[in-house]
């Protein structure tokens, strides 16, 4: 049995994760969580995936991009259209963990700051400040 068409109604796992830009692998993992359907196998045949198949793994694909955990997108797609307040819930931990990761970026960039510049200013001919800092007092 073939796609039933060129626009693709039905695809093979290749072609699914072609056009989603995953892989094979990806595919049967998601499977195994719950976040996308295996379509039965015919009795002599390969499974054929609807397009509904691609277009939740697009929604993954967006959600990851967007920080969501996999837990976080499987109760995402459970929600559906319908749970608009606990998809807030989400998204706002979310937001909050990305600020909370964005503040310690910012503590690490002005510790590295500090360091090249002690390094730059450095005119001893032996000893590094960055390592002797790194190893005499480690940056919190």
């Amino acid at each position: 049995m073939a796609s039933r068409s060129a626009s693709g109604t039905a695809m093979r796992i290749g072609q699914l994760a072609a056009r989603a830009g995953v892989s094979v692998e990806t595919i049967r993992y998601y499977e195994r969580r719950g976040l996308i359907e295996q379509p039965q196998r015919p009795a002599q045949g390969y499974r054929h995936y609807p397009v509904a198949a691609l277009e939740r793994l697009q929604f993954i694909k967006r959600a990851q991009v967007l920080g969501f955990s996999l837990d976080e997108i499987a109760e995402l797609l459970a929600l559906g259209h319908s749970g608009c307040e606990q998809a807030a819930g989400l998204a706002r931990r979310r937001l909050a963990d990305i600020r909370e990761r964005m503040a310690s970026l910012q503590r690490m960039e002005a510790v590295l700051q500090t360091l090249l510049s002690r390094c730059e200013q450095n005119t001893a001919p032996a000893g590094c400040p960055i390592v002797a800092t790194l190893l005499d007092d480690p940056p919190a």
